[in-house]
């Protein structure tokens, strides 16, 4: 089973002798890989190394798999991720694929299945290059134009339309966004809203969170003092809701 093209795979595994194994028999394909043992070099790597491919683990120190899924799918819906974990409940397995997830394959694995199913991702690579559907965020589509109230979100101009005027929304104003609204009228901790929007290291300060909230707050409600849409909850976080 030779590959058509050498393509980049990044290991998101804590595990070091699964990891080095994944690693060699990957190579051994044809491939590059590269290891992440915890979920805040995932994300960095993911950044800075450009991956054609992740294979992610749940189960990791600091920010966990499913967390370190929802951070890249806030921006990235392309790329093929395919979570190798030892969580065998349909429950579990639900939740990645609502996530964004691809694939999912349980621990213990047999290696010749493994190597199957990423060759298959990396042959719909360019499919998912060429795509025109809807942009997705966490499996749930975003439309390009968002409404509530009387706001409007361009998410494909990075502009909102409130109070009479146009405003352009910063990246992060527009993740923390997209985040709200693929979960509205779900509560998220300070915590979740950290690992996801941010993929928090421990050094970004929970006061982060709440300026970004009176920011939204500025932007999009009529009386900030008295939110309708970007609420609190007290010893949780926030909730975006709207009829």
């Amino acid at each position: 089973m030779q590959p058509i093209l050498k393509k980049k795979i990044l290991i998101v595994e804590d595990e070091q002798h699964i990891a080095e194994g994944l690693k060699l028999n990957i190579s051994l394909q044809g491939h590059e890989a590269v290891i992440a043992n915890n979920g805040t070099s995932a994300i960095r790597l993911w950044r800075e190394w450009n991956p054609d491919l992740i294979v992610l683990d749940i189960m990791l120190p600091g920010i966990d798999g499913l967390s370190v899924l929802q951070n890249i799918r806030l921006e990235d819906e392309q790329i093929p991720i395919l979570i190798l974990s030892a969580k065998t409940t349909i429950d579990d397995k639900v939740k990645g694929l609502s996530y964004g997830v691809d694939d999912y394959m349980t621990k213990p694995f047999e290696l010749e299945e493994f190597l199957l199913r990423i060759d298959r991702m990396l042959k719909r690579v360019s499919l998912y290059k060429q795509s025109t559907q809807p942009e997705k965020t966490n499996g749930f589509s975003v439309p390009a134009i968002y409404e509530f109230g009387n706001n409007k979100i361009d998410f494909q101009r990075s502009i909102a339309f409130c109070k009479g005027a146009d405003l352009t929304l910063t990246e992060q104003e527009i993740k923390l966004l997209k985040l709200f609204i693929v979960n509205k009228g779900k509560p998220l901790s300070r915590k979740k809203l950290l690992e996801i929007g941010w993929g928090y290291t421990g050094v970004t300060s929970t006061r982060t969170i709440d300026n970004f909230i009176v920011r939204l707050r500025k932007y999009f409600e009529e009386n900030p003092k008295q939110p309708i849409y970007f609420k609190s909850l007290r010893s949780v976080g926030y909730v975006f809701d709207h009829t």
